[in-house]
């Protein structure tokens, strides 16, 4: 049963509370708001509707003083001075120790163990508390990504090559995470059983925590709220419709190309620029673009990079293309309703069976409003690579490699580029879907991180039956290569950074989408089909033998 943070008021849409105490956890809840902790029980409104239990931390606010002393007395962790972030999860950690004690002595005559699985350092502070108390608690710590590496691997161009030299306690001094770093560092060590997502990060926490992964616990998705059966070939047509809806509003205004014969790329994620890989795919791309002009190709690729970025507002040409548009095809369907009606009246009134002429049939003040319209619309600039105002545009490096490298949106590229630094949803004016159904119109995601511990995005991917790239250095593509022996026939592409260039990569990279590119649509075709068959392999109902083992080993 999860326990978890009351700290946001869209918690709520999501949770249904009880009025059920009888259980032990419900008796634990009851004991708790007698201390005068704000406590709440219930389920989350979500598949297989679980058991939760939220906490109000400002019901324990008042005890963060005691909360940080013993820490340091007791712990050796420092956390003098105010960081709210840190603050919330020392009381959070505080209420989850209070509930796992008094859990411990409503089920003390109870032969069955009680396990307390702990993911991340922000939910593991009360494990050297539960460790120095000796109770019988077992407890299982998993770190989906160390942060002292994540802030190494974006610092350092060499990370893995100097993962074994790194100094833990002077470089998270450096990063100002000091006090972080060693929570994750006392979880590490105080569980009984201490676990990993990927083999790659195992070796990371070897080296920047201490302590060999005892086992790997792979992540995975509910495959079932993916599932669209034989209908997901359907709803990539749907999606990608909209997709080209969007297409034509930025780029037709300027000039216009076959959406027969256009594929849609995208990558997506945190901005981590080079952790996520958005360096390597622009390199890349700018190869695929050149190898698709030398090769005379009639293909056009829009890439879109999907990431959340300070902007002051949506660029406004961008909207008012998007909106004339619209006002030309309401024209279309208005004129189109003109001729019909008359083309009917004609026929049933021929005498000599012919077609008649059905520009006749348009009125003048549709030609005029149609021809006015396309005048107001049409555009000598290029097509903008960025959707929004961002806030530093001088100081982004995607509109910097953009720019040196001249993959502005030139009617002669192959390779089109489209920056949308914010979420994508319903209510985005732009794109009118869920991010989910964006992900189904496209054709390719692209994920080649160089430092990933899992990868949730290229699995969405593959849940929706699109087939995805990824990398060796990704916790997701290393489980696919392990997994998986003809990944690429099941649509996973691995590119190689292990022991590689950044140049070899990028090479590496580019083939594979131009690979992409030369499949004719029946191939790509039967590979969505495949990826769509692979995706069980990623369900949660596959991958709980390895949470059951680890439960196994902690209660030996």
């Amino acid at each position: 049963m999860p326990l978890g943070p009351n700290v946001h008021p869209s918690v709520l849409a999501t949770f249904d509370p009880t009025n059920d105490f009888s259980d032990a956890f419900g008796q634990v809840v009851v004991r708790m708001r007698k201390k005068g902790y704000d406590v709440q029980y219930g389920r989350w409104l979500i598949s297989g509707r679980p058991k939760v239990v939220l906490f109000g931390l400002q019901s324990a606010w008042r005890e963060l003083s005691d909360i940080k002393f013993e820490l340091w007395e007791h712990h050796d962790i420092p956390t003098a001075g105010k960081d709210d972030l840190v603050d919330q999860v020392l009381v959070f950690g505080h209420l989850t120790k209070i509930f796992l004690l008094e859990l411990a002595a409503v089920e003390a005559n109870n032969p069955k163990k009680i396990i307390a699985h702990f993911h991340e350092w922000m939910s593991a502070t009360p494990i050297p508390f539960l460790r120095k108390r000796d109770t019988q608690i077992r407890i299982v710590f998993t770190t989906h990504a160390t942060l002292l590496g994540r802030y190494l691997a974006g610092n350092d161009p060499a990370f893995y090559e100097h993962l074994p030299f790194y100094d833990w306690a002077k470089e998270s001094k450096h990063f100002g995470i000091d006090t972080q770093v060693r929570i994750e560092r006392a979880a590490a060590h105080g569980s009984h059983i201490f676990t990993t997502v990927s083999e790659v990060t195992g070796r990371e926490c070897e080296y920047l925590l201490g302590r060999k992964a005892n086992l790997i616990l792979p992540n995975g998705l509910n495959i079932e709220r993916f599932t669209a059966l034989h209908k997901f070939q359907n709803l990539h047509q749907e999606y990608k419709e909209k997709i080209q809806s969007f297409i034509m509003g930025h780029f037709f205004n300027s000039y216009s190309f076959d959406l027969d014969k256009t594929l849609y790329f995208f990558t997506s994620g945190r901005y981590e620029y080079k952790n996520k890989g958005f360096d390597l795919t622009l390199e890349a791309l700018a190869r695929l673009n050149w190898k698709m002009r030398q090769a005379k190709s009639d293909v056009t690729i829009v890439m879109f990079f999907i990431t959340k970025r300070p902007y002051i507002s949506m660029k406004s040409n961008v909207l008012e293309s998007r909106a004339v548009m619209e006002e030309i095809r309401k024209t279309c369907d208005a004129i189109v309703g003109e001729v019909s009606e008359k083309l009917f009246n004609s026929a049933a009134a021929s005498s000599d069976y012919r077609l008649p002429i059905l520009n006749d049939f348009v009125s003048d003040y549709w030609r005029l409003r149609l021809r006015r319209t396309l005048q107001t619309w049409k555009s000598k600039e290029l097509p903008p690579v960025v959707t929004h105002n961002l806030t530093n545009p001088e100081q982004d490096e995607i509109m910097k490699f953009v720019a040196h490298a001249d993959l502005t949106n030139h009617k002669h590229d192959n390779v089109k580029i489209i920056y949308h630094p914010d979420f994508i949803s319903p209510m985005n004016p732009l794109f009118g879907v869920e991010y989910a159904d964006f992900v189904r119109g496209c054709h390719l995601g692209v994920f080649p991180s160089y430092y990933e511990p899992w990868g949730y995005t290229p699995l969405e991917c593959v849940a929706s039956g699109i087939p995805a790239v990824t990398s060796d250095l990704s916790g997701f593509g290393d489980y696919a290569m392990e997994t998986m022996p003809k990944h690429d026939e099941n649509g996973i592409f691995v590119v190689t950074r292990k022991n590689k260039t950044f140049e070899e990569s990028a090479e590496e990279l580019a083939n594979v989408m131009m690979k992409f590119v030369l499949m004719s649509r029946k191939e790509r075709i039967t590979l969505r089909n495949q990826v769509e068959a692979s995706a069980e392999d990623f369900d949660w109902k596959s991958l709980a033998a390895h949470y059951d083992m680890a439960y196994s080993l902690a209660i030996v």
